[in-house]
Formats: structure tokens, C-alpha cells, sequence
């Protein structure tokens, strides 16, 4: 079992940044896709960028490149997301989210609530005009 907890939400205006963690409990880089995901109410949640196990190549949803980078370190046990360009549209519950590689590295299956296993709790980002 992995434990996951983000951090680093918050306010923040619209054109600035912020930088949001996920920590958790081993390390995760050899077996898991690493991934954030985002919800706002009435719609599903949306994957958004993943950085996957061993190599460390990253996708991103198209609504968020270019403008957010996901990253790990720490022994590879703290996911980040940094975030730029924020737009008011950007505002969700940002989730981690952990899955084994045979479930995510399929195609867009990162993206996939169904691919992952662990799920962080979230952490609320709101970007104000």
C-alpha cells in the first residue's frame, strides 16, 4: 500500500504560479506511473500530466502544456506539479494518483482514473481573475 498526500494549494492570480507536492510513503519511480489529475464539480476528473516509471518521460493533457511540468524527486518518493500561466479555468482539486505501469503505459490509458490504484485526498487550486 501507498500512501499519498498533496500540498500546496491554494489562492493564486490568474498569470501567476504555484508549485503543488505529493508525497508519498516508498519509493514509486521502478512500478508506477506517476500522475496528477484535476476535478471540478459536475465533470470527471481529468488527467493532466504523468511522469512514468524508470525513464521518467512525462505527457500532459493538452489544456495544461506548455504551461505545467510535472516532476519527481526525493528518491523519487514526492510527485510535483509546477504550474504557470494560470488561468481561472485552471481552478480544480488536483489529485496524485499512482498506478502499475502495465495499467498506464498503454496508449492514453495515463489518463484514465481506471489505470490507477492509489489516490491522494487533493488539494484545492483557485485562480481568481
Amino acid at each position: 500500500q501507498v500512501q499519498l498526500v498533496e500540498s500546496g494549494g491554494g489562492s493564486v492570480q490568474a498569470g501567476g504560479s504555484a508549485r503543488l507536492s505529493c508525497a508519498a510513503s516508498r519509493d514509486t519511480s521502478s512500478s508506477y506511473c506517476m500522475t496528477w489529475f484535476r476535478q471540478v464539480p459536475g465533470k470527471e476528473r481529468e488527467g493532466i500530466a504523468v511522469i512514468y516509471p524508470t525513464n521518467g518521460n512525462t505527457n500532459y493533457a493538452d489544456s495544461v502544456k506548455g504551461r505545467f511540468t510535472v516532476s519527481r524527486d526525493n528518491g523519487d518518493k514526492t510527485l510535483y506539479l509546477q504550474m504557470n500561466s494560470l488561468k481561472p479555468e485552471d481552478t480544480a482539486m488536483y489529485y496524485c494518483a499512482l498506478g502499475l505501469s502495465s495499467k498506464c503505459w498503454i496508449g492514453d490509458n495515463w489518463a484514465a482514473t481506471s489505470a490507477y490504484d492509489f489516490w491522494g485526498q487533493g488539494t484545492q487550486v483557485t485562480v481568481s481573475a
